[in-house]
């Protein structure tokens, strides 16, 4: 990664990429972050931090989500509850068959209105699907019912508890460990940033998981760490 310094920023890409990866790539915080970094002798205040955050986070998860391969054709959709600022939200996510997450959006209520405008967020950045498994949620089959595009849209429904839904209830799981890590959420818009680059940041990282061969895992890391480095200099 070059060495240059971003406008307006004393530290190099280098650095900042540095950060910021740790920082979306493991369930750390800030604070977390700052110490590692100076650890190696640098020194980031946990304002520079959050700035680099503002500043980067919309950027990285553009350049990474046009970096990902084609998905598959069938849809696994849920819904978490989690606080924000101690308000309740709902974080509302999709994954494909392979367990790679298409998108997140955090929305304040769990009704029809709010499926169907994350329905309608999917459908403008991928192709329809052939397949599309829900829960029980009415909302869903209702917002389905209301867009068009979908009615020749196979719409299968599980029951969470059956573990029928695996594939994107465990996509829930890091985000849990985000939360606890920064002691919980603070703000709706920096929390859905946040979250949107977790989710490429996973994505990224998914091929490098131990269950696959050593070398192959190394390999996988390595061309990771190739598509961070190109989207944060075009981020930059």
């Amino acid at each position: 990664m070059s060495d240059r310094k971003p406008y307006r920023h004393r530290f190099p890409l280098s650095v900042i990429g540095y950060a910021l990866r740790l920082y979306h790539r493991f369930p750390l915080s800030q604070r977390d972050v700052q110490e590692l970094l100076h650890e190696r002798g640098i020194m980031v205040s946990h304002e520079t931090l959050r700035q680099w955050n503002i500043k980067f986070a919309p950027l990285l998860t553009e350049e990474l989500r046009h970096r990902e391969p084609r998905r598959g054709s069938r849809w696994f959709l849920d819904e978490v509850y989690i606080e924000v600022g101690g308000q309740k939200h709902w974080l509302w996510r999709a994954v494909d068959e392979h367990g790679a997450v298409l998108d997140i959006l955090l929305q304040p209520h769990r009704d029809t209105a709010a499926a169907r405008t994350f329905l309608t967020r999917l459908l403008g950045e991928y192709e329809v699907p052939e397949v599309i498994h829900t829960d029980k949620l009415w909302s869903y089959g209702a917002a389905i019912r209301e867009l068009p595009v979908l009615h020749a849209v196979e719409h299968v429904q599980v029951m969470s508890a059956a573990r029928c839904n695996n594939l994107v209830e465990q996509s829930h799981r890091p985000t849990r460990q985000q939360e606890r890590s920064q002691l919980g959420f603070k703000r709706r818009q920096r929390t859905q940033e946040f979250l949107a680059l977790h989710a490429r940041v996973s994505n990224l990282h998914r091929p490098t998981r131990t269950t696959v061969p050593a070398d192959l895992r190394r390999r996988n890391q390595t061309a990771a760490l190739r598509l961070w480095k190109e989207a944060l200099q075009e981020a930059a």
